[in-house]
């Protein structure tokens, strides 16, 4: 079998707007778009598929080379023993970095996935100023009309507090009278 190719590196993909601030892992999705996360979040997935199976072909290569190095002991080649040895070594040193790799890209996953909940809140938030146009519209105003409205508040205002002096006075002359 031949040898896996060069996995692509989690810092390859992370130029897309990674922020580490609050993210021990780096995957922090502050910012960004909800169509910049989904691309991010299939990157992180592809290269942590790319790297499971290099692991796999590892996984065969490295046994493919014990059975070499049996088969060149059983005929008392120490020679061969040793260059197949070597490149098991070789072979289960890279096994063990993707390994790690893999359960890196799994944690930022996770993390990621802990995030979206977050990210959809933020795409449902209200505008309130969308909401104060829609609101006036429904009630017949029209955009702009935000001057008239709160001056009409202040003449409400004022009239109840005219009428409350008004009710007042009149309390006060009947007990005077």
């Amino acid at each position: 079998m031949d040898e896996p190719q060069e996995n692509p590196q989690p810092e390859d993909i992370s130029n897309l707007k990674i922020e580490n601030e609050g993210s021990p892992l780096g995957a922090n999705l502050s910012g960004m778009s909800s169509a910049e996360v989904k691309e991010y979040i299939i990157n992180f997935f592809s290269t942590l598929k790319l790297t499971e199976k290099q692991i796999q072909c590892l996984d065969e290569e490295i046994a493919k080379w014990q059975s070499r190095m049996d088969l060149a002991g059983s005929k008392g080649l120490a020679e061969l023993v040793l260059e197949a040895e070597n490149e098991k070594n070789r072979l289960i040193d890279k096994y063990a970095a993707l390994k790690t790799e893999a359960e890196l890209l799994k944690q930022q996953i996770e993390e990621m996935r802990r995030q979206l909940p977050l990210l959809a809140s933020c795409d449902r938030s209200i505008d309130t100023d969308l909401l104060e146009q829609e609101l006036l519209i429904a009630a017949g105003r029209m955009p702009g009309d935000e001057d008239k409205v709160r001056a009409e508040r202040r003449f409400k205002e004022m009239e109840k507090e005219q009428a409350a002096n008004a009710a007042l006075e009149e309390l006060k002359a009947r007990m005077k009278g």
